[in-house]
C-alpha cells in the first residue's frame, strides 16, 4: 500500500546532513518529495496533494490542513508534537504520528556535559590555560574556581519518563542522591515533594518534561528564588519552562550557581532572548543539538519507517491525534 502514497518530507535538512542512511525510508515511500527545509510561505505548496506528511519543525496548522485535504498521516520526526493542530488534524481524521524515546542516551550525556562543563568550570579553567596563565601559576595548579563533586549531591529532576530516568542512572553512578519532583498538579508525596520543597532540596535541577500550559515558566522568578545559592539548572527540554529574563536576572545576580541550556523560547535565536546578551563563566547555551548524535538521528529515521509501515498495515503507533 506504503509505494503508492504520495508523501513528503519538509525539512529534511533538520535531521540529515548527508551522514544516514534513508535507504528503508524511501523503501516504505518511494514517491516521496523531500526538502532541505520549507518556509512557511511554501507550506501548503509543497504539501499539495501529499497523503503522507513528514515534519520536524515545519508548522502544520489549520490552514494547511484546510487547504491540504489529502493528508492522511503527518509523521513528526521528533517528539514535541507542538507545530501540529492536533484537534483540527483529529476532527479530520488525519493520524498524527511522534517519535519516542530515539534520543535518549545522546541527551542525558548531553546533560551530564553541561552540569560537569559547569560544576567543574571547565570552560573557564581551559581559558586560562590559553592564557598562559597556569604558566604563570606559582603552584603546580590552577584553583581560581569552583570545582564541585557530584558525590552525594542531590539531582532533581523535573520529567520522569524514560530521558528522567536515563538522566537519574547517570546521577546514580556519579553517586547523586535522586529527587523526582511532583507533576504540576498532582498531590505531591514523600518520594515525590513539591515544587517549592524539591527546588530547595535540589542541588542540580535538571528539566525533562513536555511545553504545556502547566509547565510554562515553571522555572519563574520565584521557583529561581527557591534554589540554592550553588544549585545549578539544565534544561534540555523546551525553552518556554524557563523564564528566560528571570533567569539572566538570577545569573547577573549570582543567586543560582549556573545554567546549562540546549534550548530558548525563540529558535534560531533572534535576538530577543536577554540570555543571549549575556557573556557569563556560569552560563553556557548549546544549539539544540543534544539529541543530536548520528546514532540516535539514525534512530529517530528509523522509527519514522516504522511508523510508516505500520499505519499502511491499519496500525498507527506513536499516535497522539
Amino acid at each position: 500500500m506504503s509505494d503508492a502514497l504520495r508523501s513528503v518530507f519538509l525539512d529534511r535538512d533538520t535531521v540529515d546532513r548527508g551522514d544516514l542512511d534513508f535507504s528503508a525510508l524511501d523503501r516504505a515511500l518511494p514517491d516521496m518529495a523531500s526538502y532541505g527545509a520549507t518556509p512557511p510561505d511554501l507550506t501548503i505548496d509543497r504539501v499539495g496533494d501529499a497523503e503522507v506528511v513528514i515534519t520536524n519543525k515545519v508548522v502544520i496548522d489549520d490552514a494547511v490542513l484546510e487547504a491540504c485535504p489529502d493528508i492522511k498521516l503527518i509523521v513528526i520526526a521528533a517528539t514535541g508534537a507542538n507545530n501540529v493542530a492536533l484537534e483540527t488534524a483529529a476532527r479530520r481524521g488525519v493520524a498524527v504520528c511522534n517519535a519516542r524515546d530515539y534520543a535518549t542516551s545522546s541527551v542525558a550525556q548531553h546533560v551530564f556535559t553541561l552540569l560537569l562543563a559547569l560544576g567543574r568550570n571547565i570552560c573557564p579553567y581551559a581559558q586560562a590555560v590559553r592564557e598562559g596563565r597556569w604558566n604563570e601559576s606559582e603552584f603546580f595548579c590552577l584553583l581560581d574556581y569552583r570545582i564541585i563533586d557530584l558525590q552525594e549531591r542531590t539531582l532533581g529532576i523535573i520529567g520522569y519518563g524514560n530521558l528522567g530516568r536515563a538522566v537519574a542512572k547517570i546521577g546514580e553512578a556519579f553517586g547523586m542522591n535522586i529527587l523526582v519532583a511532583a507533576r504540576p498538579g498532582t498531590e505531591p508525596t514523600r518520594d515525590r515533594p513539591a515544587m517549592d520543597e524539591f527546588l530547595e532540596r535540589s542541588d542540580v535541577v535538571t528539566l525533562h518534561c513536555p511545553l504545556v500550559p502547566e509547565t510554562r515558566n515553571l522555572i519563574d522568578e520565584t521557583a529561581l528564588g527557591r534554589m540554592k545559592p550553588e544549585a545549578i539548572l539544565i534544561n534540555t527540554a523546551r525553552g518556554g519552562i524557563v523564564d528566560e529574563a528571570a533567569l539572566a536576572r538570577a545569573l547577573t545576580e549570582g543567586s543560582i550557581g549556573g545554567a546549562g541550556l540546549d534550548v530558548l523560547c525563540v529558535e534560531p535565536p533572534d535576538g530577543s532572548s536577554p540570555l543571549m546578551q549575556l557573556s557569563l563563566p556560569n552560563l553556557i547555551i548549546t544549539p539544540h543539538n543534544a539529541w543530536a548524535s548520528r546514532r540516535c538521528r539514525q534512530r529517530l529515521v528509523n522509527q519514522m519507517v516504522e511508523i510508516v509501515e505500520a499505519w499502511s498495515d491499519g496500525r498507527a503507533i506513536n499516535r497522539v491525534a
